[in-house]
């Protein structure tokens, strides 16, 4: 079987036909989603893109793998889907990019060029295309097409509409992919990790005029009394919203452009299989690394507690299972739940160490015999403060109050602070996220399921054997 598992950087979940968006045209999106499952509330576990990507890729929490910002090195002790993918006896092919900073402990010394970025390779894949951050790789090719690439590679996106699509980095991507595809001839697992829908704002060519601002709704207003965190965010320039409702329409239809334009490239290699007869042995997965505030509560970008930031696109298409084939899951699901799905399709035991659960069972129709009830994502910010915190130890340690962790049920959002702080948001009453409880009882109820569910997904490495004469237990990966 071939395993095809794309990201959609910074996708947010209700920007999809089958999600009932007016206004965005998703059509392959859309077939797949009929030919396979829907997970129609499904999210990420951390923003921004590399702990987004730590958690996906290794099936753990933040709270676990404790990658908390773009930088923070992912503990080279941790499984993830490319080792997986070997064991099952494939050579997993990257075409895009990672975000995983490297363990510095399995480094040569510090003149180890890998310390020098943060979007390194997820250990496990062959980089057939490796597209770090400057885009260079598909500069180089706009060059070659007679393109000024710009010497700046946020310049070279934001300049998108100003070129013909089929020169987009998402076209780029996919180009490469299909020469690859081209010279398989045994099975295969490739990971097609496409940059767009994230910012700049600016959609290829004609998807730049794709959709009339005029026709675009203007996102959720701000609170009138905001959180201080949420205060502190409307201050930053960077992450404010446009104030002016042209400008913000016009955001938000470049952002639904881009969706469109990398769901056109989806297409041209779903075309690809088809033409090659392996429609039928390819498994594919689809799903983001976080979301997109886009200007809801007055905010851009993806950070914070709102679930704009943290609720995603997840679609699931296995051709082994028919019988679920056009369902929506409305349960909670998570990007954790990848690794261990891709584990058992692939036929492998699922490590230990995941947080998440396989989604085989609403694969095969079946309910599982035991479900989460509510959504988690965390974020930490101490990225923003380290250089303005005095770290001496231990006193340093007040760095490891800024985070919060979010517990999203059906009718409540509960915030938890790391400073003892929280929030419980009535969502029955108000789906905005601009209600609070005021009912104390409850609250305490959201807080202590919190807990709960930081006391069920302590690190377990060793806690399910013991040593003696007769070993009880798993014996964990990677212990022969």
């Amino acid at each position: 079987m071939n395993y095809l598992f794309i990201t959609l950087d910074q996708f947010r979940a209700d920007c999809l036909g089958v999600a009932g968006h007016p206004l965005v045209k998703t059509p392959v999106l859309d077939m797949l989603a009929a030919e396979g499952l829907h997970l129609s509330r499904h999210f990420a576990q951390a923003a921004p893109c590399a702990p987004g990507r730590a958690a996906l890729y290794t099936g753990t929490y933040q709270s676990t793998n404790r990658v908390v910002a773009n930088g923070s090195p992912l503990d080279g002790r941790f499984d993830n889907v490319a080792l997986a993918a070997r064991r099952a006896g494939y050579e997993p092919a990257l075409f895009g990019y990672t975000d995983q900073a490297v363990d510095p402990r399995v480094v040569s010394g510090r003149d180890d060029p890998r310390l020098n970025y943060y979007d390194g390779v997820l250990p496990g894949f062959d980089p057939v295309l490796r597209m770090p951050e400057d885009q260079a790789p598909w500069r180089d090719w706009l060059e070659a097409q007679g393109f000024d690439p710009r010497s700046n590679y946020l310049e070279a996106l934001s300049d998108e509409p100003t070129r013909p699509a089929e020169l987009s980095s998402s076209a780029f991507l996919t180009h490469e992919f299909l020469g690859w595809l081209g010279k398989q001839d045994d099975a295969w697992f490739a990971h097609l990790s496409y940059l767009r829908p994230h910012p700049p704002y600016a959609a290829a060519g004609s998807f730049s005029t794709m959709y009339n601002p005029a026709d675009i709704a203007l996102p959720i207003p701000p609170t009138d009394d905001p959180h201080p965190l949420h205060e502190l965010a409307l201050g930053v320039e960077q992450i404010r919203a446009p104030q002016d409702p042209h400008a913000m329409r016009e955001v938000r239809a470049q952002y639904y452009g881009m969706i469109s334009e990398v769901d056109a490239q989806l297409g041209r290699i779903v075309e690809a299989l088809k033409a090659q007869g392996t429609w039928e042995e390819t498994v594919i997965i689809v799903t983001a690394d976080h979301g997109e505030q886009l200007g809801d509560h007055g905010l851009m970008e993806k950070l914070g507690f709102f679930e704009q930031s943290y609720a995603i696109l997840g679609i699931i298409r296995d051709p082994r299972h028919p019988e679920s084939r056009g369902s929506t899951v409305s349960s909670f699901t998570e990007n954790v739940d990848v690794m261990p799905t891709l584990c058992e399709m692939m036929g492998l035991e699922v490590p230990l160490q995941c947080d998440g659960y396989s989604l085989l069972p609403f694969l095969r129709g079946e309910a599982p015999p035991t479900w989460r009830t509510s959504a988690h994502y965390e974020w930490d910010w101490r990225y923003l403060v380290l250089d303005s915190m005095d770290l001496t130890w231990p006193w340093g340690r007040r760095i490891q109050e800024q985070n919060l962790a979010v517990l999203r049920g059906e009718d409540f959002a509960y915030v938890q602070f790391g400073d003892g702080s929280s929030l419980d948001f009535d969502l029955g009453a108000d789906p905005t996220w601009k209600t609070l409880n005021k009912d104390l009882s409850r609250e305490l109820v959201h807080a202590k399921e919190m807990l709960v569910w930081r006391q069920t997904h302590l690190e377990r490495t060793f806690t399910e054997m013991l040593v003696g004469e007769q070993r009880l237990g798993r014996w964990p990966e990677g212990l022969r």
